[in-house]
């Protein structure tokens, strides 16, 4: 039979010559590094919840939320994909500095704007190029283009330097007030703005004037619920 005795927390067993110590703190060791994957994973989950509370999945690419623009934060105002008949060519946001919900809405809206476009398809820029100058005259009268012409030029000029979209690339137009409509593309500056103040609204008529390139894609870009469409766009 072996002896036992009791010293503080342990409890010793005598057996055969042999010390035997018991511990409650055995255990603790092998706990820890379980604690700590554990927090570690709960971190890495709240993290991956937030980044994708940040960005909307748009045609299978990712928009932020939100962007920094001359000073102001702007919110995605709507996002959608422009179809030409069944083939998505390009995901499209468009950034306020207030909600719009109809065009007049986001013409009149002051301070900067931004509209942000990303291909999801290979795209010749200048067929590019030229649809957009077309939806431009499409949506404006002959004084109001006549005033944008030196702004279609230069965005012309833009898009025949860059030569192809590859599926990713982004193109980009800001509303700087004080200085002008600013063309990006990748989310680097193309030349210097364009001045004149009635550019910019050409532009955003592409999407939301009477004549847009894709009715469902004004709707979603104003955060509407898109209509049916029966009829879709050929542009």
């Amino acid at each position: 039979m072996g002896a036992e005795c009791s010293s503080g927390p342990h409890t010793r067993r005598h057996r055969g010559g042999r010390l035997l110590r018991l511990s409650t703190d055995r255990t603790r060791p092998m706990k820890r590094p379980l604690a700590r994957r554990t927090f570690a994973a709960v971190v890495l989950t709240t993290l991956a919840g937030l980044a994708s509370a940040q960005t909307v999945d748009v045609g299978g690419v990712r928009l932020p939320t939100s962007a920094q623009l001359a000073g102001s934060t702007l919110a995605l105002n709507g996002s959608g994909v422009r179809y030409r008949f069944v083939v998505k060519v390009y995901a499209a946001g468009l950034y306020l500095g207030g909600k719009a919900a109809t065009p007049e809405q986001a013409f009149a809206m002051a301070g900067p704007k931004r509209v942000h476009i990303v291909a999801l398809r290979e795209l010749d820029a200048n067929d590019f190029g030229r649809l957009f100058t077309r939806a431009m005259q499409d949506n404006a009268s002959k004084e109001d283009f006549s005033r944008s012409i030196n702004g279609t030029i230069r965005m012309g000029e833009a898009f025949a330097a860059k030569k192809r979209l590859a599926v990713g690339e982004s193109i980009g137009v800001d509303w700087l007030p004080g200085q002008g409509t600013q063309i990006m593309i990748n989310g680097k500056p193309w030349g210097e703005p364009v001045k004149e103040p009635e550019f910019f609204n050409s532009m955003l008529r592409i999407w939301l004037g009477k004549a847009p390139v894709d009715d469902a894609l004004k709707e979603a870009l104003l955060g509407r619920e898109a209509k049916p469409v029966t009829n879709p766009g050929q542009q």
